[in-house]
């Protein structure tokens, strides 16, 4: 009898110890599995410190507003006199803003004037670029966009700033700076027409007819001269310190009653693209439209422009 509750005591202490043990490692697998899921749960994604950073500007000018009256009165000639019509509701300098759904993002303004030669149209546009890829900033994407529009306009590149010019240059060029050819390819895109360059010469140059009224030059003599003036080319190219890249577009467009050029600029400064498009009209298919003062006066707008634009 006493070899039997002996015998039963041992057995219920194995028993007991193996229960014990299985509970403990059982305790353990639990906590390790819990451990484990909790640190993939926690484990993130692309961290804050490995994102791309936002774009300097988050918001954009007023677009009517950005333009300083007295560059509208130069690059609008004949506004002053439709303002003073009596029908005239508003002041033509007033501006007509784009329809847009989110005036953080884009917002444009567009102005026309008339006179007795013609008309001009202006339109300036600003677009706040933002990137939704986190390991592309803003700024990035900006400039991305800017490219795809260069190359959608046949813009030539920039010339490589290592090469130095005496060493490409000819020789038999060196004296004579009108008989440089333009910059790129020499043309406007293809869409713009054949015929992309103009400009008058230098007031006091002008050849005169008999009665000494300046003589009309026809769009081929025009683009001729475009291209010569100066030695400095009037074609699309890229251009220098504005924003943090430029380019200017200069297409000239003939028809059976009128001639119109048109000029495109566009800028980027950070994340922020900017286009100015002037227009003149002639009603005369004799007149050609001056390239050399159209551009001038985008490239003077543009510039402007860029200091419209607040880091918040």
């Amino acid at each position: 009898m006493q070899r039997r509750a002996t015998s039963y005591a041992r057995h219920a202490a194995r028993t007991a110890l193996s229960v014990a043990l299985l509970g403990a490692l059982g305790t353990a697998a639990c906590t390790s599995s819990s451990s484990t899921a909790d640190e993939e749960d926690a484990a993130p994604g692309p961290s804050a410190s490995t994102s791309a950073p936002p774009g300097k500007y988050r918001t954009l000018p007023e677009p009517c507003g950005a333009v300083p009256l007295g560059t509208l009165k130069d690059m609008l000639p004949g506004a002053d006199d439709e303002d003073e019509e009596p029908e005239a509701t508003s002041s033509p300098y007033e501006g007509e803003a784009r329809v847009t759904y989110d005036t953080d993002r884009r917002v444009g303004c567009r102005w026309k004037s008339e006179d007795t030669l013609g008309s001009h149209r202006l339109s300036v546009d600003f677009e706040r670029v933002v990137s939704y890829d986190p390991a592309v900033s803003d700024d990035e994407q900006a400039a991305t966009l800017f490219e795809r529009r260069a190359n959608a306009a046949d813009i030539p590149p920039p010339p490589d700033e290592s090469e130095d010019p005496e060493e490409t240059a000819d020789p038999e060029d060196s004296g004579s700076p009108s008989s440089k050819s333009p910059g790129g390819d020499g043309k406007a895109s293809e869409s713009a027409g054949d015929s992309a360059q103009d400009s008058d010469p230098p007031a006091g140059e002008k050849e005169s007819d008999e009665e000494g009224n300046p003589s009309e030059e026809s769009p081929e003599e025009a683009t001729e001269d475009a291209e010569e003036e100066d030695g400095e080319s009037l074609a699309p190219r890229h251009l220098d310190d504005l924003g943090d890249t430029a380019y200017v577009d200069d297409a000239l467009e003939t028809g059976d009653a009128s001639v119109h050029r048109d000029i495109t600029l566009v800028f980027r400064t950070a994340n922020v693209i900017a286009t100015v498009k002037y227009t003149r009209w002639s009603t005369e298919d004799t007149r050609t439209p001056d390239s050399r003062e159209l551009q001038d006066r985008a490239v003077s707008l543009a510039d402007q422009l860029t200091g419209t634009l607040k880091e918040d």
